[in-house]
């Protein structure tokens, strides 16, 4: 059935892309259209739409197509509009000393959290793939659960897929375990993302009190166990200080909101 308000053929090209930024390499307009469920005409209209706006390039010589420049692009511009003030970089900075693990700011936009800053090191590195950007399986990230907890209408719209066998799917659940996190004001994901690695999020309000970001961190499972109450000091007392800047940067630049 189709949504009301969307363009097929928009719908269409997006699912183009999707499906070709998702391919190990080149693909061919014969692998789209059965991938798809397109016909091979329409295939081609549509990728001949995404050659000509820059967004896929052909390539002849192996009669396929990959992504072309402009999505960089679009890479960049998404990269500048979620760029976060230099205040809560510094927080994240500190964080990620104090609890020497990978922290990120995480933003809210539009019902998805989405990574806008990473602080990492070689003994401290991210979990591939968060790096800024990133806003899927909210259900299997600690900034995904905290969101779902605080926007409790959003869970009936998420897919419940299992990233790794230990991923909570079941929403019976999830509901217990989002209850919990509204209750302590504290996410964490124990090896639902990547076995072997966890995460811990606590929330960041805006001046008039409104949840619009995570301050997170991840480290291997077994560490976390056995500092816990240091790195929970840690990202609960970065989501204070996040805060604090979120609600400076409002004043400093009225009119302006928070990615």
């Amino acid at each position: 059935m189709k949504r009301a308000g969307v363009l097929q053929s928009v719908e269409r090209a997006m699912r183009v892309l999707d499906h070709v930024a998702a391919a190990t390499g080149p693909v061919t307009a014969k692998d789209l259209s059965k991938a798809l469920g397109l016909t091979l005409p329409t295939t081609y209209h549509l990728l001949t739409t995404l050659v000509g706006g820059g967004y896929l390039v052909h390539l002849a010589d192996e009669r396929a197509y990959a992504l072309g420049h402009r999505v960089d692009d679009l890479a960049r511009g998404l990269h500048r509009q979620i760029a976060v003030p230099p205040e809560v970089r510094r927080v994240a900075s500190v964080v990620h000393l104090q609890a020497r693990a990978a922290a990120y700011y995480a933003a809210l936009r539009d019902d998805e959290m989405i990574v806008a800053h990473v602080e990492e090191c070689p003994d401290h590195p991210r979990i591939n793939p968060l790096g800024v950007g990133f806003h899927q399986v909210p259900h299997a990230t600690a900034f995904g659960k905290l969101m779902l907890a605080m926007l409790p209408g959003v869970l009936d719209e998420v897919r419940l897929p299992e990233v790794t066998a230990a991923t909570v799917t079941d929403r019976a659940v999830l509901h217990r375990q989002l209850r919990q996190v509204t209750g302590t004001g504290l996410a964490i994901e124990v090896d639902e993302f990547q076995q072997g690695l966890s995460c811990m999020a606590a929330p960041v309000t805006d001046a008039a009190g409104r949840f619009v970001g995570a301050v997170a961190i991840s480290m291997p499972t077994l560490r976390l166990r056995t500092d816990r109450w240091s790195v929970e000091r840690a990202v609960r007392l970065g989501a204070v200080r996040a805060t604090r800047a979120v609600a400076l940067a409002g004043r400093v630049h009225p009119g302006t909101s928070m990615p």
